[in-house]
């Protein structure tokens, strides 16, 4: 059983979220959260599995409740459910932890399908997400444009490192390394970690 915690300030969005989930088989809402910091305090008592994030909410926002919860306890994934789609906040929301980032218009099997992802340490993108990540470029260079902290993930992984040892090094949770790798590896038009240690290596990241 997947334990889910919701997290949602709207009322109505978050009450059709419960309905749907409760239809699930295999998984379970075990707790409901209106902002950041309720969200904070309701994953200590209810130790849920996948997080469902909302980005913008009163007291505090998406992005540091999802800090404040993987810092605490690592082994939750959380996945970011919100409207926005641009780039700066799919970055800012993986970088703060999240696991996955989905969208408010997606269809219902497709929530499901990140949900369940999400509990096996995968990181679920809605397609228009993953299309914003792979389309930004360096218009300068005409490279892919890689954030500081993926470009540091990148580095470590040319290395040979692990993403348990990547996260130790750089600070952050292991699911948050696996999220970057995941962007990393889209953004670059590579199909895995060695292609993207030859990428990195050829371009003095290694």
């Amino acid at each position: 059983m997947i334990r889910v915690l919701l997290v949602e300030d709207h009322a109505l969005v978050r009450a059709g979220l419960e309905q749907l989930l409760a239809r699930v088989d295999g998984i379970e809402v075990v707790g409901s959260a209106g902002d950041g910091a309720e969200a904070v305090e309701l994953a200590a008592e209810c130790r849920p599995d996948v997080v469902l994030m909302d980005l913008v909410m009163p007291r505090m926002d998406g992005r540091e409740a999802t800090r404040r919860i993987v810092e605490r306890d690592p082994a939750v994934s959380v996945v970011v459910l919100t409207s926005f789609s641009d780039r700066e906040q799919i970055l800012e929301a993986l970088d703060a932890g999240a696991i996955g980032y989905l969208l408010k218009d997606a269809e219902p099997a497709e929530l499901v399908r990140g949900i369940e992802a999400a509990a096996r340490g995968e990181s679920p993108l809605t397609p228009k997400v993953a299309h914003t990540l792979i389309r930004s470029r360096e218009s300068r260079a005409g490279e892919p444009q890689l954030s500081d902290r993926e470009r540091e993930v990148l580095g470590l992984l040319a290395r040979g490192f692990p993403n348990k040892r990547i996260g130790r090094e750089l600070g952050i949770a292991e699911a948050t390394v696996k999220a970057h790798v995941t962007s990393i590896l889209q953004r670059l038009a590579v199909t895995d970690r060695t292609q993207a240690a030859l990428w990195a290596q050829r371009h003095g990241l290694g």
